[in-house]
């Protein structure tokens, strides 16, 4: 099937001569897309347009750690692999998309991975986590109010030997195990203590949360890469197996990178890796 855009024609996502199904599980990137607490606003300016110039060319200037994107280990622990430094491998594979809902401020446990996926999950899968928050991603309580990762979720993923591990939540820990909570150079929302302690029924925010971002530790120190923001048509592959792409740049130093991740169907079991055989 053929899809018609600005009077040009392409294949569709979903129905094309290669016989795979193609979804896209990315946020869209650009002018004035949401951003954690303290980063800087996206900027882009069109350095030549059609009436100037006779082409259009932009530059960007934008933290790595914007919309859809992966963490390289070095984004956290210090001495571990740079995004140019992991092997091409980690960013395509098979795996699992889940429904785990969570509500503002729910813990995503190892009970809720087990009981999620614990029959199904392979060595070495990638692992991709739908709570549902990906609906209200938005410039505002998308980031503060978040539920996230705990530390039983990212010891289950290392004894299973999960590859990569997505989410549609901001970050790869809860947001109150983060700066936003009371770490580091936070509290970015010193706000949320009195409200967390009267949502969580009088327990304080460091109480609950004493470690700085521990699930980030715990991946990264065992090669285990994590893709935030997940998005767009997560939904309509959850529950199956898929393949999935998402490749960064190849950036030197790399601290992460913005990437555009694809879940791939093949329905027909008809398409095929080539077996780089001369031509």
């Amino acid at each position: 099937m053929m899809v018609k855009i600005r009077g040009i024609e392409f294949e569709s996502n979903t129905e094309n001569s290669m016989g795979l199904e193609f979804y896209n599980l990315s946020h869209r990137f650009g002018y004035q897309c949401p951003n954690w607490p303290y980063f800087r606003d996206v900027q882009i300016e069109r350095m030549h347009y059609m009436a100037k110039s006779g082409v259009l060319s932009q530059t960007m200037t934008h933290t790595m750690h914007v919309t859809t994107h992966i963490d390289a280990p070095a984004h956290v622990v210090q001495g571990t692999p740079f995004i140019d430094e992991v092997p091409l491998p980690h960013f395509f594979g098979t795996g699992l998309v889940v429904s785990i809902p969570k509500k503002k401020w729910e813990q995503i446990t190892a009970d809720d991975l087990e009981k999620a996926c614990g029959h199904a999950i392979r060595k070495g899968d990638v692992l991709i986590i739908n709570t549902g928050w990906h609906k209200e991603y938005e410039d505002g309580d998308y980031f503060p109010y978040c539920p996230g990762l705990v530390s039983s979720a990212a010891e289950w993923m290392i004894e299973k030997g999960v590859k990569v591990v997505g989410h549609d939540t901001q970050a790869n820990d809860h947001p109150l195990a983060t700066a936003i909570g009371p770490h580091r150079n936070g509290p970015l929302l010193p706000h949320l203590a009195k409200e967390y302690l009267e949502w969580s029924g009088g327990i304080a925010w460091d109480e609950a949360f004493p470690e700085w971002e521990p699930v980030h530790n715990l991946l990264f120190k065992n090669g285990i890469l994590g893709i935030e923001n997940v998005g767009g048509d997560l939904d309509a592959v959850s529950g199956k197996r898929c393949t999935f792409a998402f490749f960064p740049w190849n950036w030197d130093r790399g601290d992460g990178c913005i990437i555009r991740l694809v879940a791939m169907i093949d329905k027909g079991q008809n398409y095929r890796i080539e077996a780089g055989e001369a031509f």
